[in-house]
Order: structure tokens, then sequence, then C-alpha cells
């Protein structure tokens, strides 16, 4: 057994050390692939050289992203604000959590769909929304409610949204400055002569531009499944107790209607996949590499441990 405050430290401790592994990747990666393109373009790196512009240009177009984000994510997934008076429990269990959790109420919408769901967006508590489909709020208890608006509001808290935007900046510097560095080895070719460790450098710089980019993504994946053990933890922290969160989960998981406005741009938020299916064990395991979300049998093993 695992006491809340233990479960969410451990996952707190976990989050940290692939977030300090991924920045040691794209460190390592960059200093290499900005080193061998200074060799092709007889280019003194300086500072954050060539990196820092990609830096730059990933930077602003994710910032833009990030701070429209909760307009672009409502917009496309047809979602409304909630009624008070129609949607009277929702709203109590929103006040009534965000309370605990110290929070100010985040914006409550709905989308009209019978698959049960939910997702929470903002770029800060202050400016957060928490979005619930009708089939969330028709097929699940109080209790149950309790356990998923309290994981959304984790997220908010965790300032989940924060961090995945500063990860998708880096991932996408790195992917744009390996695109940068093999288009320019392709065209340039080795026209110059160079010496051994020039020569050691650029195949470092090739093989970095290579796997960086499925690298960082694969490792950008494992940093949104550990905010989803660490989310559910916290959730369990403002409830006190993780059985709704249990029951919450296996009722969503085993609801085969699909989310029809679900996307693989959006399908990370929601508190489990909208995406579903099931294969070999092997097979499984490898594709669990690429998901965004851990297998909800592990989410589930880990909660009852708090019990």
């Amino acid at each position: 057994m695992q006491n809340i405050y233990e479960a969410t430290s451990a996952n707190k401790r976990k989050s940290f050390l692939v977030v300090v592994f991924f920045l040691a990747f794209v460190s390592l990666a960059s200093y290499f692939i900005v080193s061998a393109l200074s060799y092709y373009w007889g280019y003194e790196a300086s500072g954050l050289g060539i990196f820092g512009i990609a830096l730059i240009i990933s930077g602003f177009t994710t910032f833009i992203g990030y701070f429209f984000s909760d307009k672009i994510i409502l917009t496309i997934s047809n979602a409304h604000p909630a009624d008070r008076n129609q949607d009277f429990e929702f709203y109590t269990v929103a006040e009534n959590l965000s309370l605990v959790a110290g929070l100010p109420k985040p914006k409550l919408y709905i989308i009209e769909d019978s698959a049960p769901n939910a997702f929470a967006t903002g770029r800060n508590p202050e400016n957060a929304v928490v979005c619930v489909t009708r089939g969330l709020l028709e097929k699940l208890n109080r209790t149950e409610l309790e356990g998923v608006i309290a994981h959304e509001l984790s997220h908010i808290k965790n300032y989940d949204m924060l961090l995945m935007s500063i990860v998708a900046v880096l991932v996408g510097s790195i992917s744009l400055l390996a695109d940068i560095f093999l288009r320019t080895s392709f065209y340039r070719g080795n026209r110059e002569e160079k010496n051994g460790i020039q020569s050691l450098v650029i195949i470092l710089g090739i093989l970095f531009a290579i796997v960086s980019p499925i690298i960082a993504q694969l490792i950008k994946l494992a940093i949104s499944r550990r905010r989803e053990f660490l989310a559910d933890a916290s959730a369990v922290m403002i409830t006190k107790q993780p059985s709704g969160l249990i029951s919450a989960l296996r009722k969503i998981s085993s609801d085969y209607e699909p989310l029809e406005v679900a996307n693989k741009a959006t399908a990370h938020l929601f508190v489990v996949s909208p995406f579903k299916g099931k294969g070999h064990r092997a097979v499984d395991w490898f594709s669990g590499l690429f998901n965004t979300h851990p297998p909800i049998e592990k989410r589930i093993e880990v909660l009852e441990k708090m019990i």
C-alpha cells in the first residue's frame, strides 16, 4: 500500500527525472548537430548559434498555439459553455473541488457527444477551462464525476499545459535543426577535406539528426504519460479517496462509443485516450511507446495501492 503523499512525491520525482533526461538529450543532440553544421557552412557557432534561431522559430509558433489553445481546442471540439441550471451537478462539483484545490473555478464547457470523456485546457489557472462530454455527465455518478474533475483540476494546478508547451518547443527546435542539417549535408555533400575530429563530429551530427526527432518525440510522450500518473495521484489528494476515479476510468475505458470530435491533435488532452482498440501484447508494448496515456490497467493498479 502507498499513501497519496508517497504516490504524489514518487510521480513528481519520476516526472522530474524524465524532464531532466529530455533536456540533457536535447542539449547533446543540439551540440553535435550545430557543430557538424558549422563545419559544412564554415560557421563558428557562438552562444546558442543556429539552435537559437530554430528555438525562436519553434517557440514563436508554439507560443501562439499556447496562448490561444483554449479557444482553438474548444472551437474544433464544438464545445459550448455549460448552463448552471441544466448542468447543476457539473457546476457544484467543479466549484467544490476548486475550493479544495485552492484554484479559481475554471470556465466550464460541454461537448454534446454521448461518449464519456473530459479534458482541461488554458494557459494558467486564471484562464483555465474544464470541458466534459454530455455522455460523461449522463453515465457517471457524482463520486465518479468528482474523480474525473479532480484529475482535470490537477492538470491545471500542475501547469501541465505550460510544461508540455515547453517540451513541444524543444521537440520542434531539434526537429527543425535536424531538417536543416540533413538538407545541407544532402545538397553540399562532402566537397571539402575534413580532419579526423571534424569527420567524427559530422558523422555524429548525421546520426543525431536522423534519430533525434524520433527520440525527442518518444520522450515527449513519456513525459505526457508521467503527467497522467501525477494527475491521478493529485486527484486523490483533492477528493481524499481513489475509488471514484478508479470506477470512472473503468466506465470510460469500457465504453466503446467513439468520440466524434477527437483527433490526433487533441487526443492527449482527454482523461482517457478517445482512440480505443486492443492488439497483441508485443504490439501493445511497442505501440505503447507512442501513446500519450499510460494503460488504463496500470493507472487503476497504481490507484488501488492508495486504498
